[in-house]
């Protein structure tokens, strides 16, 4: 009776457990704005297809490239500036009639310019991160929902759109102690087959929904249809 009883339990071991788990996009962004302004362009045409390259939300920027051409003339002319005050500490270093004074006095003029310049050339990057936050571009991914119309006001924080990389699937398994072990040894089935199909991460530790279960996170270089079920099978 024993032995029939630890044949039982040994077959039950032997039986592989099966997981069923939704086929995910590889990788969900949530994109949201970074600045404030009002949107001048929402391209909710897009929504729901894949994009290769495209503007997507556009927020009003006007101002802030009107500054930026105004900044890089200043430069311009302080560039200038600073070249001619250059040359005038070299024509007072080289006469011996100009006292110690003069030329401090020249050398400070020369620092102070170069001051204005870098802090000009600071508010350019700043001006032009700007208006890179303000033109929303999505390359390759597909647009799952546009949040926002045009002319709505948007803050910092506020959600754009929703895009997912489809180029891989994921599926996210909660497998038990026997199956965790040497997981990455054994062999896994999709639907029954053998599929091209690997481990991405095994978490060590149980997961804290999922009491006395291990995260693990398949990944399927090939899609055909996402957000379907699929059964996964380790053995």
């Amino acid at each position: 009776m024993k032995y029939i009883i630890s044949l039982l339990i040994l077959s039950m071991n032997l039986i592989a457990q099966d997981y069923y788990a939704k086929v995910e996009a590889v990788s969900q962004y949530n994109i949201k704005s970074a600045i404030s302004g009002k949107v001048t362009l929402s391209n909710i045409s897009k929504e729901s297809t894949f994009v290769k390259d495209d503007l997507i939300i556009k927020i009003d920027d006007k101002i802030n490239k009107i500054e930026l051409k105004q900044t890089q003339n200043k430069i311009r002319n302080q560039k200038k500036i600073l070249n001619i005050q250059k040359q005038t500490l070299n024509s007072f270093n080289k006469v011996s009639s100009k006292s110690k004074f003069d030329k401090d006095k020249q050398k400070i003029v020369v620092l102070s310019t170069q001051i204005v310049l870098n802090d000009l050339q600071t508010k350019v990057y700043t001006l032009k991160d700007i208006i890179k936050n303000k033109n929303i571009r999505v390359k390759n991914l597909y647009i799952n929902k546009i949040f926002v119309n045009k002319d709505d006001f948007v803050n910092p924080g506020t959600l754009l759109l929703r895009a997912y990389d489809l180029s891989k699937g994921k599926l996210i398994i909660f497998v038990n102690k026997n199956d965790i072990q040497n997981i990455k040894e054994k062999t896994i089935l999709i639907d029954d087959k053998n599929v091209d199909v690997f481990i991405n991460k095994v978490y060590k530790t149980t997961d804290d929904k999922h009491l006395s279960s291990y995260k693990v996170e398949l990944i399927l270089p090939k899609v055909e249809l996402f957000s379907k079920l699929v059964k996964i099978s380790i053995k």
